[in-house]
């Protein structure tokens, strides 16, 4: 867990994700789309994806990716970006 929240912690956004999951492709577009350059990782790829993924659950993300880091904090998983863009909350 210490690893996952390190990691989203190194940039203004992180996305955790997998390269098959067209929701994360989505949401990565989407945030990119007002202006961010988001660091992504693509846990299907990385050595130790399994156990970032396991830490994600963890930390509540259900399903465990997207898991959307913003500021530093977790903001949680496509469900929550959308209702931030609906609310006018996301910029």
């Amino acid at each position: 867990m210490d690893m996952v929240m390190k990691l989203g912690a190194s940039s203004a956004v992180v996305i955790f994700t997998k390269s098959s999951c067209c929701i994360s492709h989505t949401i990565e577009t989407l945030i990119r789309s007002f202006g961010a350059n988001p660091t992504v990782y693509e846990l299907d790829t990385l050595p130790n994806g399994k156990q970032m993924e396991k830490a994600l659950i963890e930390l509540g993300c259900q399903p465990s990716v997207p898991a959307i880091f913003i500021g530093k904090e977790l903001v949680g998983g496509a469900n929550e970006i959308m209702s931030l863009i609906v609310r006018g909350k996301l910029k």
